[in-house]
């Protein structure tokens, strides 16, 4: 088991699992699934936002009162089960508060040796702990690299209107907003720290074999 398909109870953008995915619902996010016609291999919560525990024969309840939020969970349990890759949806808009928490959790699992994306309807982002991430030719629209706490050291920005070279980059200071694709492969890079990377078109022009 490599990929882990998660969906929450934010604004579900229309992604949809691979074969082979392991296929986890966080809560509400189980709604957004099986009214697709998609049914999870395992539903995690504390069922708040569903709104009672539903008819599946594999659950893991919580209580409500407790340190992990449901998106965590669900996490959790993908990298118990061997998963390195985690494609997020259902886990923007909504609840500002929702919505920082789990983009630190792409931080969590940059920290633990794998890689998230949280697909939203205009947005996507990921966090990269020294490494890269690569995005096609046809890549188009707005990418932004913001440092994940602290400072972010080696950042290289390959390919795009606002190039970097071993750059380093601080979370009190937004210098890598607002970039641009300008039709040519391009490449994001850090070599000591964590970033955070945001761009506008979608998935798959991400390079999804390198996460």
């Amino acid at each position: 088991m490599s990929r882990c398909f998660i969906v929450g109870a934010g604004d579900y953008s229309g992604g949809v699992p691979k074969r082979g995915d392991f296929i986890i619902a966080a809560d509400g996010g189980y709604t957004a699934l099986v009214s697709r016609g998609i049914t999870p291999d395992l539903v995690v919560g504390d069922f708040d936002s569903l709104g009672g525990v539903p008819d599946h024969p594999n659950i893991i309840q919580s209580p409500a009162e407790k340190d992990d939020t449901d998106m965590m969970l669900a996490i959790k349990q993908g990298i118990k089960r061997g998963c390195r890759t985690f494609i997020i949806d259902g886990a923007l808009g909504g609840r500002l508060d929702h919505t920082l928490a789990n983009i630190q959790l792409l931080t969590y699992l940059a920290q633990n040796g794998a890689r998230g994306v949280l697909l939203g309807r205009d947005i996507c982002i990921t966090a990269l702990k020294n490494g890269a991430a690569g995005f096609n030719a046809d890549a188009s629209g707005c990418i932004s690299v913001f440092s994940a706490g602290g400072k972010a050291g080696g950042v290289t920005l390959e390919g795009l209107k606002y190039p970097l070279a071993e750059a380093t980059l601080s979370s009190d200071y937004p210098v890598g907003v607002s970039n641009e694709f300008i039709g040519a492969p391009a490449r994001i890079s850090v070599s000591d720290g964590v970033i955070i990377v945001t761009w506008t078109c979608g998935i798959e022009f991400l390079d999804e074999d390198k996460l």
